[in-house]
């Protein structure tokens, strides 16, 4: 058995994440393919989704925090009539109820009350924790779950088709939202019952209009080389791209990059931001102040660019 060399490797993929793949499958069949040592995803897709999953290597670790707070969008296709033990279409069935008679007004009606900020039950079976276990382990033991509600937001909300008895519907939501749980709510508002049938991930911001790449691609360009794969990667810069740049002077850079704060007056507006250095170098994920005071939340050490002669040293073996 050939042994895989891995080796450090900074930058982030816009995995087009196959049907059946756990998110951290698909994680490690790409970390693989790039011998990268140190890889994290941006939020889970279940082995029913597909769509968009970014993938973060090295240095880019330290943006999956923040990716996974961002909106997302998705195509959710929702089965009316049947409700399920994971609200998806991979459960058992609970109940089959009869479809009343819908039309777009009536369905437009129902959705008009999952707009916004509202309270939402996760499911039973995710990966959300309690006492330190999945809930989804409880559940297959047969145990009783109790999940509170919690408050997610639904920015956007929209009827696409209606074919009898399955929805398509476009959503843009923020973190912690579950499709599968909308799915089930929307069935309930409707009178007969739902759940998940299909969901696909369109983006994930801030790559809202960034191209995903198939797994099969990254397949193709391993096959072809380094710098074929490795041309794939997207630089730490695209993570923070939509948050406000605040760039820095030398002295300022050092401070920075010492984890100490710098103030730089009232006139920055305060909040998150990417900070560069003096040479133009992402430095950190920062925070100011009312006061104009700017800490490091998150900082980046420098690293040399991606390429078969300078992605690293290789660092484990397997």
């Amino acid at each position: 058995m050939s042994r895989t060399l891995f080796r450090e490797l900074h930058g982030i993929v816009l995995l087009d994440k196959p049907l059946g793949l756990s998110s951290n499958q698909a994680l490690q069949s790409v970390r693989r393919l790039l011998r990268a040592a140190k890889g994290g995803h941006t939020g889970a897709l279940d082995p029913l989704a597909t769509g968009m999953l970014p993938l973060c290597f090295g240095e880019a670790t330290k943006l999956a925090g923040m990716l996974l707070g961002s909106r997302k969008a998705y195509l959710a296709e929702c089965q009316l009539g049947v409700t399920t033990t994971t609200a998806d279409r991979e459960g058992e069935i609970l109940l089959e109820r009869p479809i009343p008679s819908l039309d777009e007004t009536t369905i437009e009606a129902a959705l008009v009350q999952f707009r916004g900020r509202i309270l939402q039950t996760p499911p039973v079976y995710s990966a959300l924790k309690q006492d330190g276990e999945p809930l989804y382990r409880k559940a297959r033991r047969g145990e009783t779950v109790d999940v509170p509600a919690r408050e997610v937001d639904i920015h956007r909300l929209e009827l696409l088709s209606f074919d009898g008895d399955c929805l398509q519907l476009s959503v843009e939501c923020g973190s912690g939202t579950y499709i599968r749980s909308l799915a089930v709510d929307l069935g309930e508002a409707l009178g007969c019952g739902a759940h998940l049938s299909n969901l696909r991930r369109n983006w994930v911001e801030p790559f809202q209009a960034a191209p995903m790449l198939p797994l099969e691609q990254l397949q193709q360009a391993a096959e072809q080389g380094d710098p074929a794969l490795q041309s794939l990667l997207l630089p730490l810069e695209a993570g923070v791209a939509t948050l406000p740049a605040v760039h820095l002077d030398e002295m300022q850079s050092v401070a920075i990059s010492q984890g100490r704060s710098v103030a730089l007056g009232q006139s920055v507006s305060q909040g998150a931001c990417a900070v560069f250095g003096a040479q133009g170098r992402l430095l950190a994920l920062g925070e100011l102040d009312d006061q104009g005071v700017l800490r490091v939340l998150r900082g980046f050490r420098a690293v040399p660019p991606n390429s078969p002669n300078q992605a690293g040293q290789p660092q484990v073996l397997l």
